[in-house]
């Protein structure tokens, strides 16, 4: 197992990642642990596409540059929607729409909503044996359900732009993991469970990442305050670019503080994410994916994701809410 564990961290490590986009690595990194989660059946193929699974997961942060609906897909600010536990928020869309307008709820985010949408197109992608769906579906499926169980993604002072702590969404999403996923945190975690209830499951991982939004941003303010001030930033070197971030120190010293937070969340985030593969996967009827693992995908399919990345990499503006 620790050999795997090898193997699909080095490929993390070579696939590059832009400096100037939050998350991407803690997206692939999640997106390829799941797969060791998932039963033999799925394995045969996601172990084979494992590739595909980690880059593609970041298509929805991508897509963000193009499509004006992408953005509310990622996050929810509950806090828009009264205090914890949230009552006044229905959980179920319909309920929701009556109550607050589809308008109104794609304003302040839609995931714990989006989340048993792309649930169903993947179990859909299974039933036809559409492996091009498949892949897209599990990896694009990965990144919302990672995004739900960041704090900061609960919260309309999403980026701390509210009390003076721009940055904190990547420094907790990006700069933790990168700085000390691959040292220190413990990814040998359990099989795939299947999920009776989807919706109400991925509920309670945004609540639980609600509770904990005011910890993120109170833990890093009081550090602040007592921290060298010359000493919270630093020019390290990050994916062979030297660049001005949060000191090593500085970074080392919040994770002590949160009490394992970042490491305990992409755990919970990586075994959601097997789970709701496998959930999919058996609400399709277990097809046999041996013919499947044997298969590649299409020119026309790689080509449409090319598209994609280009438009990515030219550098327009996101279109909607920065973070």
């Amino acid at each position: 197992m620790r050999i795997r564990l090898t193997l699909f961290l080095f490929l993390i490590a070579v696939i590059p990642s832009p400096a100037y986009c939050w998350g991407f690595y803690g997206h692939r990194q999640i997106n390829s642990i799941a797969v060791y989660l998932l039963p033999p059946p799925m394995l045969l193929l996601y172990k084979k596409q494992l590739p595909f699974l980690a880059e593609h997961a970041i298509d929805p942060d991508k897509r963000r540059y193009a499509v004006a609906e992408e953005g509310p897909r990622h996050y929810i600010d509950m806090d828009h929607y009264g205090v914890y536990p949230y009552p006044l928020l229905p959980r179920k869309w319909e309920q929701a729409v009556q109550k607050f307008s589809e308008d109104s709820l794609r304003a302040h985010g839609i995931v714990p909503w989006h989340v048993p949408v792309m649930l169903n197109r993947l179990t859909g992608a299974f039933r036809k044996k559409d492996l091009a769906g498949i892949l897209k579906n599990s990896a694009e499926l990965g990144h919302y359900i990672a995004d739900a169980h960041v704090p900061l993604h609960t919260s309309s002072n999403h980026n701390g732009q509210f009390t003076n702590q721009k940055g904190i969404h990547g420094f907790w999403e990006s700069r933790i993991p990168e700085l000390l996923a691959e040292k220190e945190y413990d990814f040998f975690l359990g099989r795939a469970v299947y999920l009776r209830n989807p919706s109400e499951y991925i509920w309670q991982r945004v609540l639980e990442s609600a509770k904990a939004s005011d910890s993120v941003l109170r833990i890093e303010k009081e550090l602040t305050a007592i921290f060298p001030s010359d000493q919270k930033y630093a020019f390290e070197e990050r994916n062979g670019v030297l660049a001005r971030q949060y000191s090593s120190a500085f970074t080392i010293a919040y994770h002590k503080r949160l009490n394992g937070m970042v490491e305990r969340r992409m755990r919970l985030a990586i075994f959601s994410i097997a789970s709701f593969w496998y959930t999919a996967w058996v609400n399709a009827g277990q097809p046999d994916l041996h013919e499947l693992a044997k298969q590649q995908l299409d020119e026309q399919t790689l080509q449409r994701l090319e598209e994609m990345s280009t438009k990515w990499r030219s550098g327009e503006p996101i279109i909607g809410r920065e973070e």
